[in-house]
Parts: C-alpha cells; sequence; structure tokens
C-alpha cells in the first residue's frame, strides 16, 4: 500500500477541546531512537480514543531541544505524511531540513494515533513471503488482518490527530506553535490551524495537500509527471539517443501485462535464490507511479523500461522490491492508512471525478481501496467547506511532485489570509531537505510576516539520467 501513502482531502470537522493546560510542563525523559546519534527527550502522553472518555492510548512524543541557550518560546511541530508515518520515523530530518530552524527552537515530533509508538496499527509483515503473493492474495491477507484487529477504526481521524497535538501542546507548556508538515502532514497541519488558532503562530508546508483532495484521485497529476519525464528524456541528447522509443517501450509494456501476467524467472535480487516472480500491468505500474515522487529516482526509470522491454526484468524487478529491503518497524502503518482514507477519501471519489481524473498509473487503487474500505466499515467523516488560515503560511512545492504538485499548494492558498507560494522547479515530492530551503525555513520563522526569497531554490540541480547498468551518467 505505499504507493498511496500520501495526500489525501482536508476536512475542517470540528475538534471537540482537549483539557485544560497543566500548571507545570509534563516532565520527558532522555531517549535514543533510530536514526539519530545523540540523545533527545520523549513523552508518552496518555490521551483518550475519543472525547470525554478515558485516557486509553499513550502518544508518543520527541522533542530535540534548541542547540542555543534562550530558545525562542514558539517550537516547530514535525507532522509526518501518510497517512501512516510517524514522527519518530523522520527524526534525520533534523540534520538536514531542520538543521538551522534547531538552533534556536525545539523541534517536536508527534507520532501521530495509531503510526510509530503511538499504538502502530500495522500487519504482521514478512517481505520475502509476501513477494510472492499475487494482488488478490496480498488483499485477502489486509482483509484477514482488518477483520482480527480490535482497534476502533472511527477514532482514528484527522480531527483526532489534531486534537492529539493541542494535548502535547499543553502538556509541554507551550504557548503558541509553529507546525511544518509533510505530504498528509500538510493536511493535518492545516486542521490544527483551522481548529486552534489560538495555539497557532505559522505554518510550513511541503508538499502540500489541497482541501479539496481526494487520495485515490492522483491520475491526472501522475500521469502528468510520467509525460513530462518522457518529454525531459526526448530532450536530453545522451538520453534520447539511449532510449528512441521510450513511450512506445513504455505503452508496449503496460499493453503486454495487460494481455497476462508475465512469469519471470530470475535471481531474488535480495537473496540470490532463483525464483519465480509475477509481473502485472498493476505492480509495473504501481512501481513507476512511486518512482515518480524523487527526480533522482525517477530519472532511472527509462533504463528500467528499455531493459525490461528487452527482456531483462532484473533491474526493474530489484526497484520493485526496494521498499521491502526496509525493516518492516519504519513501514507505514496501513491501518492507520485505511482508517483516514475509508472515512474521508473514499466517500468524496464520487464516479465523476473517477472519469475525469482517469490514467492508467492509478486505474487500479480504487476498485483495491472499495474492497478494503469495505472491510474497515467505518463511518463517513462528514464534508465541511474549509474555513480560512489566519496564521502566516510558507507552501513549498517541486515542479515536479506525481502526487502534491504546485497547482494544489495553490489551491490551498487560497484558503489562508497570509500565504507565501515557493517552487523548486527540479525537484518532487519533498522540498525542505533541498539546496536552500532549510535556511528558508529558519528566515521564514524569524519573520513570518516578511516576504521569503525563494530564488536559490531555481540553484537545485536536476538529476543525470541513467543510460547503463553502472548508474546515472555523471
Amino acid at each position: 500500500m505505499k504507493s498511496i501513502l500520501l495526500l489525501g482531502a482536508l476536512l475542517a470537522a470540528a475538534v471537540p477541546a482537549v483539557q485544560a493546560a497543566p500548571t507545570t510542563p509534563a516532565q520527558t525523559r532522555s531517549c535514543h531512537l533510530p536514526g539519530v546519534e545523540e540523545a533527545l527527550r520523549c513523552l508518552t502522553l496518555p490521551v483518550p480514543l475519543e472525547p470525554g472518555k478515558p485516557a486509553t492510548l499513550n502518544l508518543h512524543v520527541t522533542i530535540a531541544p534548541a542547540l542555543r541557550q534562550g530558545a525562542r518560546p514558539d517550537p516547530l511541530f514535525v507532522l509526518a505524511g501518510g497517512p501512516g508515518e510517524a514522527g519518530s520515523d523522520v527524526l534525520p530530518l533534523l540534520s538536514t531540513a531542520f538543521k538551522r530552524v534547531r538552533a534556536t527552537r525545539d523541534i517536536v515530533f508527534v507520532d501521530q494515533r495509531g503510526t510509530g509508538l503511538s499504538g502502530k496499527l500495522e500487519c504482521p509483515s514478512d517481505a520475502d513471503a509476501d513477494a510472492q503473493l499475487s494482488d488478490a492474495d496480498a488483499d485477502a491477507a489486509l482483509r484477514r488482518c482488518i477483520a482480527a484487529s480490535k482497534a476502533p477504526f472511527a477514532a482514528y481521524t484527522t480531527a483526532a490527530a489534531a486534537r492529539d497535538i493541542e494535548s502535547v501542546r499543553r502538556a509541554l507548556g507551550y504557548d503558541k506553535i509553529n507546525l511544518w508538515g509533510g505530504s498528509y502532514g500538510t493536511r493535518l497541519a492545516q486542521a490544527y490551524a483551522r481548529a486552534y488558532p489560538a495555539g497557532t503562530r505559522a505554518l510550513l508546508l511541503d508538499a502540500v495537500a489541497a482541501p479539496d483532495q481526494v487520495i485515490p484521485a492522483g491520475g491526472r497529476d501522475s500521469q502528468a509527471a510520467l509525460d513530462q519525464l518522457f518529454a525531459q528524456c526526448a530532450k536530453d541528447a545522451a538520453c534520447a539517443r539511449a532510449y528512441p522509443n521510450l513511450r512506445g517501450e513504455f505503452d508496449a509494456l503496460v499493453g503486454k501485462l495487460d494481455a497476462a501476467p508475465l512469469t519471470l524467472n530470475l535471481p531474488d535480487p535480495r537473496t540470490a535464490r532463483q525464483v519465480d516472480v509475477t509481473m502485472t500491468s498493476a505492480r509495473l505500474l504501481d512501481t513507476v507511479r512511486n518512482m515518480l515522487y524523487a527526480p533522482a529516482d525517477a530519472r532511472r526509470l527509462p533504463f528500467l523500461v528499455h531493459s525490461a522491454s528487452a527482456g531483462r526484468w532484473q533491474p526493474f524487478v530489484a526497484r520493485r522490491n526496494l521498499a521491502a529491503d526496509f525493516s518492516p518497524d519504519g513501514s507505514p502503518a496501513t491501518l492507520l492508512h485505511l482508517a483516514v482514507v475509508c472515512a474521508e477519501d473514499m466517500p468524496r471519489f464520487t464516479p465523476a471525478l473517477a472519469a475525469s481524473d482517469a490514467s492508467p498509473l492509478t486505474r487500479t487503487l480504487a476498485d483495491r481501496l472499495r474492497g478494503l474500505c469495505r472491510a474497515m466499515n467505518v463511518p463517513a467523516v462528514p464534508e465541511t467547506p474549509p474555513t480560512r488560515i489566519a496564521a502566516p503560511v510558507l507552501l513549498l512545492s517541486g515542479a515536479l511532485d506525481p502526487v502534491t504538485p504546485p497547482r494544489r499548494a495553490q489551491d490551498a492558498a487560497s484558503f489562508m489570509d497570509h500565504a507565501q507560494l515557493l517552487t523548486a522547479p527540479n525537484a518532487g515530492h519533498g522540498v525542505s531537505q533541498l539546496g536552500c530551503a532549510p535556511r528558508l525555513l529558519r528566515t521564514f520563522l524569524d519573520r513570518p510576516d516578511a516576504k521569503v526569497d525563494g530564488a536559490c531554490l531555481n540553484e537545485i540541480p536536476a538529476p543525470t539520467f541513467q543510460l547503463g547498468s553502472a548508474g546515472p551518467q555523471p
């Protein structure tokens, strides 16, 4: 399900108030977590699954204290993507995107309820066994996992996650907070700002989800990114020479797999054992869609398509297995993802929207989600027109983003009183770690009402195309 673990539509549901702020901030403890060598501070905060009920869920919070003495009183809360990714999953951002911000501000990573160390809603996983499953068998296994879960899925909404953020702010004794959101995290950040404007100082939104965005309806944007990649290869002399019929080869592969799945006998890229691998058009397109998220990965795609077209599938299968080569502990929480999408997005995925957004890249996604959502059986969250956000907002977009391109940020900004939009021409899904972006984050937080000059984002270079097995050209 990794391919759909991004974005979502912002629902401005009313969020009940949390308990009153404590007289003294909650006590944190020293902790060591993967991805960071130094000791950080951690907090386990009991919260209720539903308003007015006893606190039965332990929310995990990681705090990276400001590096300088006399830290500013307004920290930066980090909201990860998905839905399904946890704040503790993105701690390495401390040394990249937030390295300048942390000089003067605490950085607070919240594991959204149902993710990471906050009661992760996940299914057992065996990478080797899962790779051998058909798509139908994989969905059947997921439905069995859903049936076996005792979690009250209806309690895991974006509005509930926003309520948890407010509980963390109060528990730690902060007055106003800044929020950085990435992908789905931008949706959660906007939900918090609308529900708790008094606690919001400023927003940093990277790979921005628009209020009307629906997760399965990503065909138009994904197809635009793929078409752009083909056009860039055609304009690049070396890529055009190496792959003169790239689009034709891709279309032929899809057509061939549409007609019948292909059974491949090849060495497993991880174990070197000879195995049978079934390749379907859905698996091909799923991998292509995932590769489009990062331009450096997307620039490998012409080589993989050309190799597969010539019958050499090993490089493509190796790239498809890439996600399974990492520890399952760091994988997104699939059941949390479904809890949010099935309650907040699928009810709005109308036949008209599906027809207007048709693309081969996403054609099987909606059908899979419909079946899984029937198994989840969560009530629809009522759609509410988005209210305006008064706090200053900096919105970052990558021009090559296949899921949250600049047009989505423009839509989101239309509901904001003080919005600045910056686009990185050669970036994909996520800008904050690249080039001068870490400096721009600090500049904006220091003076959120001042204009941010984002011209330096134009200097982020475009990756080169891979022309052979040795990797990208120099």
